[in-house]
């Protein structure tokens, strides 16, 4: 506990300098703003901004890229409750009673409901991820390069699990991200792969090239596809501040979402977005009344909301920790981690105690902030939820094409974001889902640096995956999550979740 206290004490040390205040406000107020704008996601957003964070040193660079994450789940919750369109993929149970308080002349008391739910559920949060860190510096010491390619191995197995649709077809994207991953040079040998003779390929597919294709142009089209039709509420938003009966009826599920959120938060694949939808489930089956859901009960917005955001903040332990990221976005933030010269795994606790004590202080300053920006500005976000998409998308497009130009002023690399998109779009028609080949391209140059020192450390030989107990025990979970999954009923139930 002591040790735990010392390192937080160091990473408010790093927070609350003032430039790092700022790039936490800014991350926080960008990401409510993505969050309230249907349409704008932080996949998209992330991928625009990591060009810029080329000029900011690591620590501020993550701990904006961060409030942009948990900041959009924020804005996302006043978008389903006010417009009935989730600005957030984990918002989507909200617009069900958030919506008809709006409707009833609630408005306030929801968003009030679902900002302080959100609030308590990032602290608490925010100290489970305090709290692992002392115990997984010690398992750090265990790992070397076989421990961590069967640890990949059994994280692009849970995204394979816990990707919406066909495990096939999620298996089929994990294997294409990690083939695109193998484009460019060989680092040992020199020798140029898969490049088919065309010098801008010899440095491999960018990054931030594949991210804002496939994420940020392919969701323009696919938003452009689809005519939004916004029911903004015209009545009055009413008072923000729940009363002393909506505290009493929301705690028992702000804290039931919380644990629900953030235990399914940790889980690599999709386990953040479920965590809403669970609650729902739960409080649902719980409720004396349950024909009261879907009518505007407070439970079903102070519930999904906790879990919500407990779970966008524990998404961080596999990334920080294992240096596994469990979706889309914590994918990127791996993408900024390694340009940035950062090896993501269970050593970033002990080589760069700065950067990960210094994230976790500022994602309880980033919390309080966001209670700050969210409440007060409700007027705000209502006006800009009224500008049509039509009017955004050139925007979006134009930010998009700058940001990738500005890595490399390489003209061909706007060409090659344009075809990823068209490439992400068709992904998303066909039933694909474009999340699990981002997590194989990140982990893939990582997997066969980890795969290439292990076999030298053996002589070649791949016994040394099995002889370790600790890779032994990584690959075993990995084909029990295959085999369970793969079971008919166990299929079935996993078909009937995500439908749900």
């Amino acid at each position: 506990m002591t040790e735990m206290f010392a390192n937080l004490s160091l990473g408010f040390g790093v927070a609350l300098t003032l430039k790092n205040i700022a790039l936490c406000f800014t991350g926080c107020l960008v990401g409510t703003l993505i969050g309230v704008l249907p349409g704008v996601g932080p996949i998209a957003t992330i991928a625009m901004l990591l060009p810029i964070t080329f000029g900011l040193d690591p620590v501020g660079a993550l701990i904006m890229l961060a409030g942009i994450y948990y900041g959009a789940q924020y804005g996302g919750s006043t978008t389903a409750i006010l417009v009935n369109i989730p600005g957030e993929a984990t918002a989507v149970v909200t617009t069900l009673d958030g919506h008809q308080m709006a409707k009833q002349g609630r408005a306030g008391v929801a968003l009030g409901t679902a900002a302080i739910g959100s609030f308590v559920a990032g602290c608490f949060a925010t100290l489970i991820i305090a709290a692992l860190g002392a115990p997984l510096t010690k398992l750090a010491l265990l790992f070397g390069p076989a421990e961590y390619f069967s640890l990949m191995v059994m994280g692009l197995c849970f995204a394979v699990v816990l990707a919406r649709g066909s495990i096939l077809k999620a298996f089929c994207m994990i294997m294409l991200g990690l083939l695109l991953s193998t484009v460019g040079t060989d680092l040992e040998t020199g020798q140029e792969r898969m490049t088919f003779g065309f010098p801008p390929l010899s440095d491999g597919i960018d990054f931030a090239v594949l991210a804002m294709g496939v994420f940020g142009f392919a969701e323009v089209l696919r938003n452009l596809e689809n005519p939004e039709t916004r029911d903004v509420v015209r009545t009055k938003i009413g008072r923000l501040l729940p009363s002393w009966e909506d505290i009493k009826q929301s705690v028992a599920p702000c804290l039931r979402g919380t644990f629900i959120g953030g235990t399914l938060g940790i889980l690599p694949g999709n386990g953040a977005v479920l965590g809403p939808f669970a609650s729902y489930t739960i409080e649902k089956k719980l409720a004396k009344d349950p024909s009261r859901f879907g009518r505007g009960a407070i439970e079903g917005v102070a519930g999904p909301e906790s879990a919500n955001n407990a779970g966008a903040q524990t998404a961080f332990i596999p990334l920080l920790t294992l240096g596994i990221p469990p979706n889309a976005v914590m994918a990127l933030m791996v993408g900024a981690m390694t340009i940035h010269g950062i090896i993501p795994g269970p050593q970033v606790i002990t080589k760069n105690p700065d950067l990960f004590w210094g994230m976790i202080a500022s994602m309880w300053i980033g919390n309080l902030m966001l209670l700050i920006i969210n409440l007060p500005l409700v007027g705000v976000w209502v006006k800009l939820l009224q500008v049509p998409y039509r009017l955004m998308f050139p925007a979006i497009l134009i930010f998009c094409s700058i940001g990738i130009y500005s890595v490399n002023n390489q003209p061909v690399d706007v060409a090659f974001t344009a075809l990823f998109g068209l490439f992400g779009y068709l992904l998303i028609k066909l039933g694909f889902e474009p999340a699990p080949m981002l997590l194989g391209f990140v982990l893939g140059k990582l997997m066969e640096e980890k795969l290439r020192q292990a076999l030298i450390i053996s002589r070649g030989s791949f016994m040394t995956f099995i002889e370790r107990p600790i890779s032994l025990g990584l690959l075993l979970v990995a084909v029990a999550i295959l085999v369970i999954a793969l079971l008919p009923s166990m299929s079935k139930k996993r078909d009937e979740v995500f439908t749900e």
